[in-house]
């Protein structure tokens, strides 16, 4: 699969400003302080949902009504945030919607796709088991599937990115999060559609590191566990195509600890009294973990989303690292 071009970007605009405004980008002198580089925060965390999916699933469920006007509805698999996209958004058509979660899955995560309509289903010890269920339900009953890496949800995506660089053309670097690799996928589109030569830094948790060993080997490379608390990077099977594009428009990806990742939620709650959720501070971890290197550029942060849960947000907030 090819990056969408900047027609199907600027369509899809479209589709997700008719339902929501554009997300701000904000410059905090703390965080320049803190970080020694002129940063940029993307806040993907103000959207509807909370985090950037939102616009993928907008995206999905219009391209789906116009091809399959006579679909019920649709099932899909998320560790949270991809799931309320997709409840919002079907629910915004007029479709149900089923979703998949692994056991012990982001307790107010799950409650607030019940709000937004979804039919919660947990199953398994983790998302690839849980995704690998949906999967099955979805042939035996023949259900139709949101994908978690789709061209109609790229294009979505995309959008922020497209907000991003027409507020910022002039960016060195921008640090962004690899959950399921639409998030990095979209920016990647984005710069390559512009003509901007700016590096695109993927982020990974140290505890899941399977599209880092994706990257460095250039091909698809799947992990047993992905123990990171910070559940929207808790992958350990990649998508081929989000593989394919990453490796070709990535300059490199770096890993984050756990504790470096508790360090920056509590770094952009202190900064900009903002709440990050894990995968949503692991960029402003990885450029915490490269300040020498980036120091004095011009630095684009992905805050892809606001959702942690409280527990885990008081223990990072109180100077712990959240458990798994």
């Amino acid at each position: 699969m090819k990056t969408v071009s900047l027609g199907d970007i600027e369509a899809a605009m479209q589709i997700v400003h008719a339902e929501m405004p554009p997300t701000p980008a904000h410059r905090w002198p703390l965080l320049a302080k803190r970080t020694g580089a002129d940063v940029l925060v993307k806040h993907e965390n103000h959207t509807p949902t909370g985090a950037f999916k939102i616009r993928g699933g907008i995206v999905f469920m219009r391209r789906l009504k116009e091809s399959e006007p006579g679909c019920p509805g649709v099932i899909t698999a998320t560790r949270g945030n991809h799931g309320q996209s997709v409840a919002r958004a079907a629910a915004a058509a007029g479709l149900k919607s089923i979703v998949y979660v692994p056991n012990g899955n982001n307790p107010e995560k799950n409650d607030a796709m019940r709000a937004f309509g979804a039919e919660l289903v947990e199953h398994g010890a983790d998302f690839q088991e849980s995704y690998e269920e949906c999967m099955r339900r979805a042939e035996a009953e023949k259900l139709t599937v949101v994908p978690v890496f789709h061209p109609w949800l790229l294009a979505g995506v995309a959008t922020y990115a497209l907000e991003l660089f027409g507020a910022a053309t002039d960016l060195d670097t921008v640090y962004v999060p690899i959950g399921m690799g639409s998030g990095i996928c979209g920016l990647i589109s984005a710069r390559d559609a512009l003509g901007l030569k700016t590096r695109i830094v993927g982020v990974v948790a140290e505890n899941a590191p399977a599209y880092a060993l994706s990257f460095d080997a250039g091909r698809v490379v799947a992990t047993n566990t992905a123990a990171t608390f910070a559940d929207g990077v808790a992958c350990r099977s990649p998508h081929p195509d989000s593989v394919a594009i990453i490796n070709a428009g990535a300059d490199r990806i770096v890993r984050v600890s756990e504790d470096e990742i508790a360090d920056a939620m509590r770094a952009y709650f202190v900064d900009t009294h903002n709440l990050a959720e894990g995968a949503g501070a692991a960029p402003l971890a990885a450029l915490l973990k490269e300040k020498d290197k980036m120091a004095g550029r011009k630095v684009g942060l992905i805050l892809s989303g606001g959702n942690q849960d409280r527990e885990r947000f008081r223990i990072a907030l109180s100077g712990g690292t959240p458990y798994v």
